[in-house]
């Protein structure tokens, strides 16, 4: 059964309600580290877990991919490395070139598992920047999709998502190469 607009005092809008409670846990903060030194910090606890359990699509040596809990689409991907770190200029060049090569892995594989038309891919520094968990940095990998910010999420602000997250990490760890995306060429050998 469907809430009506007309059930609540105002002025009815005709607009049907689409209820996301789970959204509520987020916004409420849970699983948010409550400053830079805190211990709650989520993504440092992932990696403690079995992948099932984290989400975990990959690891690697100094960065991990996991699955995003509140996905702005359907397989929305974060790499984050291990170390609690806030600011992309504090991560070390080893940090920076596994994130990277974790990043363009983690597009190969949901390509090859979801066929997006695109992604968007970014990092908010800061939470003036937009950043939930601003104490920790990682990287968004959002696939995205002909006609996938239609109104149910522009206007609605609610995502259908077609599977279980669990599902999606297990067709996504499951494709995941047994060595990491290697570059064959070398940028001179690139055309411009």
């Amino acid at each position: 059964m469907s809430e009506q607009a007309s059930d609540h005092p105002g002025e009815p809008d005709g607009l049907e309600r689409l209820w996301t409670p789970h959204r509520m846990v987020y916004i409420g903060g849970q699983d948010k580290p409550a400053d830079a030194s805190s211990d709650e910090c989520p993504f440092c606890r992932v990696p403690s877990l079995s992948d099932e359990d984290g989400l975990v699509v990959a690891r690697g040596e100094h960065a991990y991919v996991v699955l995003n809990l509140y996905p702005y689409n359907s397989g929305h991907l974060l790499v984050c490395p291990y170390r609690h770190v806030a600011d992309y200029t504090d991560l070390t060049t080893d940090e920076v070139v596994e994130v990277a090569e974790l990043t363009r892995t983690a597009m190969s594989v949901v390509r090859a598992v979801s066929g997006p038309h695109g992604f968007n891919l970014g990092m908010n520094q800061g939470a003036v920047a937009g950043a939930g968990i601003a104490a920790h940095l990682h990287q968004h990998v959002v696939p995205r999709w002909a006609g996938d910010a239609n109104f149910l999420p522009v206007v609605g602000r609610t995502k259908a998502l077609p599977q279980l997250l669990s599902q999606t990490r297990d067709l996504f760890a499951d494709a995941w190469p047994a060595t990491p995306h290697t570059t064959t060429t070398t940028p001179e050998d690139e055309p411009c």
